[in-house]
């Protein structure tokens, strides 16, 4: 009964909406797949969206190096209880190995999972030093990189970009990015995440340009 409510929902938006109509009428030469496909008349799909990220400059999918983006939002945000900023560090904040920090999102809990979990994961993990965590990953580890884990818990595929915070000063302070680590998720492993102190001042100047 609630399905067939939702349908009759479902069904109620689109008389009132309108649905599967462009304003802007696509130009189709041949119904094909994408590879030795065409472009796309521009707007002419308006159901279909692409989320536009600033990327760092120095970005390199190899090293995996600098793996920040940051989105611009047409409109502010309205925080209350359940939407709130996190703090950000300062450009010189120190955060210790063996400081224990939080990371959470909705990927994976474990490699070989089927399915993402419905409901938000967190964990605990304890901050290594980058010399200890070149001890796992070796010369792959970089200044604009922090590992936390190998204590039982990881993220994992699908938490990629979420956030690695400690409680600093009373206030929850994004320490990391969830960026790569083991693809089998080992909980023995640690995991690496982009160094949010290392970027601070490239995202000031961001901002202050938009």
């Amino acid at each position: 009964m609630a399905f067939l409510q939702l349908l009759s929902l479902v069904a109620l938006i689109g008389a009132v909406y309108g649905c599967g109509v462009s304003q802007i009428r696509p130009v189709i030469s041949g119904y094909a797949r994408i590879v030795n496909g065409e472009e796309a008349v521009p707007g002419s799909w308006p159901w279909q969206v692409s989320l536009q990220v600033i990327t760092h400059p120095e970005w390199n999918p190899y090293t995996i190096n600098n793996d920040i983006s940051l989105v611009k939002l047409t409109a502010p945000v309205s925080f209350n209880a359940r939407v709130a900023p996190v703090c950000l560090p300062s450009a010189s904040d120190d955060f210790q190995g063996g400081s224990l920090c939080v990371t959470s999102g909705w990927g994976l809990t474990r490699y070989n999972a089927l399915f993402t979990p419905n409901k938000l994961q967190q964990t605990a993990l304890p901050l290594l030093t980058n010399a200890e965590c070149s001890s796992y990953w070796g010369d792959k580890i970089s200044d604009v990189m922090i590992c936390a884990g190998a204590a039982g818990a990881t993220s994992c595929m699908g938490d990629s970009g979420g956030p690695l915070v400690c409680e600093k000063d009373n206030v929850w302070t994004l320490v990391g990015i969830v960026s790569w680590g083991s693809s089998r998720c080992s909980t023995t492993t640690p995991a690496v995440y982009a160094r949010v102190t290392a970027f601070r001042s490239w995202v000031d100047q961001i901002i202050a340009a938009n």
